[in-house]
């Protein structure tokens, strides 16, 4: 281990992340009905450039006046290179009281980015005399965001979570897809050729490496590491397996972008019972090899050891959190 500890992340549960489109708060009170641990509301790409205002009043007037439980409120603002951005910010702080949790930056490409906004929030907290600090997600859904992807997450302490932003990110790397998401049918290998043998095409993860980058910044700096949108809401097996995947490389959640891929995601991260039986009887096991001066023991007839422990504490957590 490191001398230098990394931080743990935040606790909260983020099995789900609902969007919502600021341009129509008749579906307000239905995203705080529904099962998503996080409701974003957006006033980025799903709002038009002539509603953008009309928008960010319907934004403030949700977060004043809709009952949304203990869900974590964000609000995804217009990306730094428009015009739209700085307001709000502003408008949102100084209108609406303490309900909104955390600002989304959309398209984040470097540190720079979140100090801009930290900035501006520190500064109109400091005037309202705000006594709830707003913390900050971003995406990561550029070439540049991928290449300083750890000076971004270790940029503020207002950081807590980061997003991959798949269609996006495919337009900045120039990669031949229109799809949001999943597999790629023309990112393939074949098996090596034998004779006349028909050949096997073995398909591949196009997001792998930035999937694994974005979760070794959050987890070295102590952030939420969540996949973002699949694009086709009538796959359910895709969406499922996409989830899978990501989590199963370490993130906590899921984009929803239609209300049916919110129970999806919870299913996918929200530990089983088997899981977090076994986590337990692995937790248990080591107790006893503790006792009697072991720092191994056999668990179903595997080795588990200190690491095992690390695994199963994550699973054990998770879940008590969730509960």
């Amino acid at each position: 281990m490191s001398f230098k500890v990394q931080p743990a992340s935040l606790e909260r549960p983020n099995r789900c992340q609902l969007f919502v489109p600021g341009s129509r708060p008749a579906i307000f009170e239905k995203a705080a009905a529904s099962a998503a641990d996080v409701i974003n509301i957006d006033l980025e790409d799903s709002v038009s450039p002539a509603d953008k205002a009309e928008a960010r009043k319907n934004v403030i007037k949700g977060l004043n006046e809709v009952n949304w439980g203990t869900k974590t409120i964000s609000v995804r603002i217009n990306g730094l290179d428009t015009e739209f951005w700085y307001r709000d910010i502003i408008d949102i702080l100084e209108q609406s009281g303490d309900r909104i949790d955390q600002f989304m930056i959309p398209k984040v490409g470097c540190a720079g980015d979140i100090y801009a906004v930290d900035a501006l929030v520190s500064a109109v907290e400091m005037a309202k005399g705000r006594k709830k600090p707003v913390t900050l997600e971003v995406i990561i859904e550029t070439a540049a965001g991928l290449a300083h992807v750890e000076d971004i997450a270790a940029s503020s302490p207002r950081m807590a979570a980061m997003s991959l932003g798949a269609a996006d990110y495919a337009a900045s790397m120039g990669m031949q897809t229109t799809g949001i998401g999943g597999t790629q049918a023309n990112y393939y290998m074949l098996d090596d050729a034998t004779g006349d043998t028909a050949r096997t095409a073995h398909l591949g993860d196009p997001w792998h490496a930035v999937t694994v980058a974005i979760v070794s910044a959050c987890r070295t700096h102590g952030l939420l590491p969540v996949d973002g949108p699949f694009g086709d809401f009538s796959d359910d097996a895709g969406f499922a397996a996409q989830a899978h995947r990501s989590a199963t490389l370490g993130m906590v959640g899921k984009w929803a972008i239609h209300p049916k891929q919110v129970a999806l995601a919870n299913e996918v991260f929200t530990p089983s019972e088997a899981q977090i039986t076994e986590a337990r009887e692995i937790l248990t096991a080591m107790e006893e090899a503790k006792k009697s001066g072991q720092g191994a023991a056999v668990y179903k007839g595997r080795l588990v050891d200190l690491a095992s422990i690390r695994q199963a504490h994550v699973i054990v957590k998770q879940a008590e959190m969730i509960g």
